[in-house]
């Protein structure tokens, strides 16, 4: 079916359910026996599940274009104007996306399906690495929850292939917490403190109105409103991890949080398969944002692309970005915005996209208009916008072979190398949150559709 022009895709799903149903129809006016009436409504029903009911969430996205080629001011709105309409409500969408999610999960998979993945070598200090780290932002007090992590960083992936650590703090490490760290992984690691200048708000902010803007988002129930070193952290992950003086010697980065659980082996080289792959970004898990913490992002996002339509990319991520069916309230509150995000507290990218032209000229613009503090912009929905306006939707990749668990959401593949984990299970009691399907559905082509 795929293989099939769009267009005439979206004909066939108008076309069939309607001969279906006059199909039904004939059977209950026809004296047919009952045997063969029931065989009938059987199969009807059998073909009308399988239709993908959000037609344009269901088509393979368009094919990618020449990504040096410039769009227009009115061509990029028209992108990221989204128009679609649905018979169903909200509600039903969302159950529809966590049961396609379901399905997807259990399909069973087991590592990408390439003919250059990389292995660690019988002794991993000669093995060649990447350039790269795995990174995390950390306090003193975080100890115990980071080495219950790094045990299952190092036993799944790192005792394999030894990648470098980077510690980044906004305080100076204690000797403590450096010696107990140590003592749980397989190759070095580095201890650094962030410059102030880097970390502390900046002196522009006005102060009375961010307090105004915190007093509104702790009323709206938004957490860590009003909590100055969240606000300094989703901003240093924004706009300054990867120019770290140590961090700049790095081009990969894995990034972890601590606390968070790893279920799966991963037997081959992670940053080998993105540098060969051509890849630029990968996640596992894909969320709808809390509306109340981005109001103004999109619109500041949209003046930015006004004046610079040059970086936005026309193979961009731009429907996951505006298509609102299932979250039409966030979007409306986010002015356009669905708030869909990749799920940074796992995160592997490219560090030189971050250091590239586009991102930095527009993180620059969104930190001037003070967002990070009158509201609460996460790094998650900004690497997120940058990702899917300035770099090419195929250099992003859903690492659906990683299990992983940051509460409360768990990705759990169906794979003989996890356990440990419910699979197909994101979090059902909280499915409105799943943004994985329109990722499937709308920016996923085949060729990455069948990477598992």
């Amino acid at each position: 079916m795929s293989a099939l022009p769009r267009r005439f895709r979206r004909l066939l799903w108008r076309v069939v359910p309607l001969a279906l149903i006059i199909i039904v129809l004939i059977v209950f006016i026809l004296n047919i026996p009952t045997s063969l009436k029931d065989s009938v409504i059987s199969s009807a029903t059998n073909v009308m599940d399988k239709i993908p009911w959000q037609s344009e969430s269901k088509d393979i996205p368009d094919s990618l274009v020449d990504p040096s080629s410039v769009m227009t001011v009115e061509e990029i709105k028209d992108k990221l104007t989204f128009t679609g309409k649905s018979e169903f409500t909200w509600d039903q969408i969302m159950e529809q996306n966590y049961a396609q999610l379901s399905e997807i999960m259990n399909i069973k998979i087991d590592e990408p399906k390439v003919d250059n993945l990389r292995r660690g070598a019988e002794n991993p200090d000669e093995y060649q690495r990447a350039n790269a780290t795995l990174m995390i932002l950390s306090r003193n007090q975080d100890a115990s929850s980071i080495i219950l992590t790094i045990k299952q960083i190092e036993k799944h992936f790192n005792s394999k292939f030894h990648y470098p650590y980077v510690f980044l703090n906004d305080k100076e490490f204690s000797q403590r917490f450096i010696d107990r760290i140590k003592k749980h992984i397989s190759s070095e690691a580095f201890f650094e403190t962030i410059d102030p200048a880097d970390w502390n708000q900046p002196d522009f902010i006005d102060k009375e109105k961010q307090i105004a803007g915190m007093q509104k988002m702790a009323d709206e129930n938004v957490a860590y409103a009003k909590k100055m070193s969240y606000h300094n952290m989703c901003r240093y992950y924004s706009k300054g991890f990867y120019n770290h003086p140590r961090m700049r010697q790095f081009k990969w980065y894995w990034r972890f949080e601590p606390g968070t659980q790893y279920y799966c082996d991963i037997d081959y080289d992670v940053f080998k398969f993105m540098e060969e792959n051509n890849k630029t970004y990968g996640f596992t898990i894909g969320l709808y944002d809390i509306h109340q913490s981005v109001e103004t992002l999109w619109p500041k996002t949209l003046e930015f692309v006004e004046m610079h339509p040059e970086f936005v990319n026309p193979n961009g991520a731009f429907s996951w970005l505006v298509n609102d069916l299932q979250n039409p309230g966030k979007a409306k509150y986010a002015h356009g915005y669905s708030t869909c995000h990749f799920w940074s507290n796992f995160e592997i990218g490219n560090m030189d996209f971050f250091r590239g032209e586009a991102y930095s000229q527009w993180i620059q613009f969104l930190d001037k208009t003070g967002g990070f503090y009158y509201e609460r912009w996460g790094d998650a929905p900004v690497h997120s916008i940058g990702l899917s306006l300035f770099e090419n939707r195929d250099k992003i990749h859903w690492f659906r072979d990683i299990g992983y668990t940051h509460s409360p959401y768990t990705n759990c593949p169906n794979s003989d190398k996890c356990s440990g984990c419910e699979v197909g299970k994101l979090n059902d009691d909280l499915k409105s949150e799943n943004c994985l399907t329109n990722w499937w559905n709308l920016e996923m082509d085949q060729s990455a559709r069948d990477m598992y």
